[in-house]
């Protein structure tokens, strides 16, 4: 794995010298101070995003066609292990031009796409939203193939379906607008035959410029037992061109049984366009007690 990993990178350090081709080297280092309720206080890998290293490249084949590629893997920054074998987050190859993209290995499902999009607090270890069931999704399913529209009026949609040489399949899409300050998104993934559950997600933000208005609603339908709902509402509040605060509340109930409730609080100062400062708090209610988390910690992109 090293090796492959050293490759790589000189093979994105030499530019790779081939006409109307690009290999890039990019990744996300993001760790966070925690504090749970009744534990010592630790450091978090992945705080805001996963931290990754990852390596992507294109080329161009004309006419608007271009061959992609992609590698991706995670990253504890606590131990600088790597999280999984080989490249555990995606790893792909596919085509990309005028009538959208295709992408074929170990991909993120079309539900993927849409799941946090609206999710209050950066949707970061302090959205409300831990609470969530449908959250709880198979968000790279492996040997999968998935395919993006184009845009049309703001509108497009992905599909996905997993298929591994069994009858284990997860199939996945996703429908959403985007137009000015208004955005808006489906998503459905049916896991019936590996997790026995079915996930639905409705999103949507406005954008009134003073205030980013936020809300979400999830389901999950087992195969047996009972059916998850939830939803979420929040708000983006920029104080300055480079501070936000962000806050929100999540609820999840189970049909004739329990309901979590979640609030939380948080600010991000962005210090450039690739390092982000944060720091926030979350309170959950579940049936088992109060629980609380209190996070602070930097996000580095390049």
């Amino acid at each position: 794995m090293k090796k492959t990993l050293i490759a790589l990178a000189v093979l994105a350090a030499s530019g790779a010298a081939f006409a109307q081709s690009s290999v890039s080297l990019y990744g996300i280092a993001d760790i966070a101070l925690t504090k749970a309720k009744g534990t010592s206080a630790q450091l978090t890998s992945g705080g805001v995003s996963s931290s990754r290293l990852g390596f992507k490249g294109t080329e161009d084949l004309g006419g608007g066609l271009k061959a992609n590629f992609l590698f991706e893997e995670g990253i504890d920054l606590t131990t600088g292990a790597l999280k999984g074998s080989g490249f555990a987050r995606q790893a792909y190859v596919g085509l990309s031009g005028g009538f959208g993209e295709v992408k074929l290995g170990n991909v993120y499902t079309a539900y993927d796409d849409i799941s946090g999009a609206t999710n209050p607090v950066f949707d970061s270890v302090l959205s409300p939203t831990v609470v969530w069931a449908s959250t709880g999704y198979i968000s790279n399913p492996g040997s999968n193939i998935y395919y993006a529209s184009p845009s049309f009026g703001g509108v497009s949609g992905a599909v996905s379906y997993a298929l591994d040489g069994s009858k284990q399949k997860v199939t996945s899409v996703n429908v959403k607008y985007e137009g000015g300050p208004v955005y808006v998104g489906f998503g459905y993934q049916d896991e019936a035959d590996r997790t026995g559950n079915k996930f639905t997600r409705v999103n949507g933000s406005y954008d009134l410029g003073v205030v980013k208005l936020l809300a979400g609603y999830g389901q999950v339908k087992p195969e047996v037992g009972s059916k998850t709902t939830e939803y979420s509402f929040g708000a983006d509040v920029p104080l300055g061109s480079a501070l936000t605060l962000s806050t929100g509340l999540a609820s999840s109930k189970v049909d004739g049984g329990d309901n979590r409730n979640s609030v939380g609080l948080g600010v991000a100062y962005s210090m450039s366009k690739r390092t982000t400062l944060y720091t926030g708090f979350r309170k959950e209610n579940t049936a088992a007690g109060d629980t609380s988390l209190f996070a602070a910690g930097v996000k580095h992109t390049f």
